[in-house]
């Protein structure tokens, strides 16, 4: 499965956390069944990446990959540190994953999160008001894309306003360790964050059995399917998950939603002139430039891919920003913005199959009210800095997004 020398995934290259599209076109182009330096077969088409992703016999439990060659150090701290990320849904195939999404979906269904509407749409708005107050520029990270999601999922699970600071710190700093290329420091303090974390959620599940309210954590710890509930150790790994996936995510979205909206002056009068367009032009932007740029399959027999033999045991990295953007999917229009698309939530920024993300609905909820209600309140925001990127591999987002505007 050799590449052509000049091809290669190589986030090390000048610019690739800047813009990492131009390299995924030349490996969807010469080489998209593509064994990359790091160990991981990574995938590059639409029509490759939806199947694998929706392929029954393909794991997700990185105890059925050969190990990747790491660091001795690196390696040691992951071989120390607790195993609840184990059982999150996220690392289980079925029929664990199955039963552990089936008691979760019970309290986190698409009607649930539609209530939330009214609140998300407050919570923008008050954030808006308060940047227009400070003066005539923000941080759409700092100040609307950061806190949102935060505030929004500690509200749905009822946790304590005074931690959310530490929370979301913490979730911030173990997303570190979900990049391929990790360092000795990102491991130790997202060891350190993770720990803090579990202890948190531990102690705040002792509090809701004892105070159960109409939170998502009391309908989570009372969950049952035909006599079945969540064990502590699962209980307090999804709801971590829920801080980690849920957050990230959606800051990514609203942080690069927003750039790609004003470096496409067109497209960005046209969403402000057109509140028809704001269900489908999250979905645009979602594919356009994904918040979650791969996600991880393994083999579990010796199989092929697009004519390529490819090892049991093997890591597939399916390439969802590249996938997003294949002109065999959309067309010749595909590294266009385009806010009508016609198909645009055929994106796979959301993954699919069994694994298909379950806080979809709310991260397109919260940047439907976000988006929209930034650039409408504004009619003249604009960049002020060039923008910050996190340098992140797997969950690609702004650091900083500095705009002015006319309050």
């Amino acid at each position: 499965m050799s590449s052509p020398p000049s091809v290669m995934l190589n986030p090390f290259e000048p610019g690739y956390f800047e813009d990492p599209y131009p390299q995924y076109r030349l490996l969807r182009e010469q080489d998209p069944v593509h064994r990359s330096p790091i160990g991981p077969v990574a995938l590059f088409r639409y029509d490759d990446v939806y199947a694998v992703l929706r392929n029954p016999g393909l794991s997700v439990d990185e105890r059925n990959a050969t190990p990747l060659p790491l660091d001795a150090e690196v390696a040691a701290l992951l071989e120390g540190r607790d195993n609840l990320g184990e059982l999150t849904m996220l690392n289980l195939d079925p029929p664990d994953h199955d039963r552990l999404r089936r008691l979760v979906s019970k309290v986190f269904t698409p009607r649930t999160i539609e209530r939330l509407r009214p609140r998300v749409a407050q919570l923008v708005d008050e954030a808006l008001v308060e940047v227009a107050a400070r003066g005539d520029e923000m941080d759409v990270i700092a100040d609307l894309a950061f806190p949102l999601p935060f505030q929004v999922i500690s509200e749905m699970l009822g946790m304590p306003e005074g931690d959310r600071v530490e929370l979301r710190g913490w979730s911030h700093t173990m997303t570190k360790t979900l990049d391929p290329v990790i360092d000795v420091d990102d491991v130790r303090a997202a060891g350190i964050a993770a720990e803090a974390m579990v202890g948190h959620v531990r102690d705040a599940v002792v509090w809701k059995r004892a105070h159960p309210a109409g939170d998502l954590l009391s309908a989570l710890i009372a969950a049952e399917d035909s006599g079945d509930v969540l064990s502590e150790d699962e209980l307090i790994a999804q709801v971590v998950l829920l801080y980690i996936a849920g957050h990230e995510t959606t800051v990514n979205l609203i942080g690069n939603g927003t750039l790609a909206l004003l470096r496409h002056p067109d497209q960005l009068a046209r969403l402000r002139g057109d509140p028809s367009l704001d269900v489908n032009a999250i979905d645009e932007l979602l594919r356009f430039d994904s918040p979650v740029q791969f996600s991880r399959r393994i083999t579990l027999a010796d199989c092929e891919i697009a004519g390529v033999a490819v090892p049991a045991h093997t890591i597939l990295m399916t390439c969802l920003a590249s996938a997003n953007r294949d002109p065999h999917k959309w067309g010749p229009t595909a590294d266009d913005v385009d806010l009508g698309r016609a198909g645009a939530a055929q994106h796979v920024s959301f993954g699919s199959g069994v694994h298909h993300c379950l806080g979809a609905a709310l991260a397109r909820l919260e940047g439907q009210e976000a988006i929209p209600a930034l650039i409408r309140r504004f009619p003249r925001l604009a960049l002020s800095e060039s923008p910050v990127w996190n340098n992140r591999i797997v969950l690609r987002g702004l650091d900083r997004l500095r705009v002015a505007f006319d309050a």
